[in-house]
């Protein structure tokens, strides 16, 4: 089985990854989580590895901030994931799946390199 990256096709994070993969060799698919959703079950499952939702959602980013501030507290998984059902470009990007069916979220060479045997 590939790596997996789930992000946005124009994200420059994503695309970055995207073309590390690339020189190293290594086989990867790219999912844009905009055109094809990530399944709740899924979604829910990385938040849980990560160490929570918070783990999970870009807080930082322009999407998060311009959302009206009764959003921002949500309270369970159904409150998390029909937030980002809605906002989509609140999950960090890119979430990376590899071939342990380890998760981690943004793209950090050295990280990628230890987690793929190549450090």
């Amino acid at each position: 089985m590939p790596v997996k990256l789930y992000g946005l096709a124009k994200c420059s994070t994503c695309i970055k990854a995207r073309a590390w993969l690339t020189a190293q060799g290594i086989a990867h698919t790219f999912q844009d989580y905009r055109d094809i959703p990530v399944d709740p079950k899924t979604l829910k499952a990385w938040a849980k590895t990560l160490g929570g939702w918070e783990k999970l959602v870009n807080r930082a980013s322009m999407t998060w901030r311009n959302l009206d501030d009764s959003l921002k507290t949500p309270a369970s998984d159904t409150e998390w994931l029909s937030l980002i059902k809605q906002y989509p470009a609140l999950i960090r990007r890119p979430v990376t799946v590899f071939v342990d069916d380890s998760v981690t979220v943004g793209f950090n060479e050295k990280r990628y390199a230890e987690k793929l045997g190549q450090a």
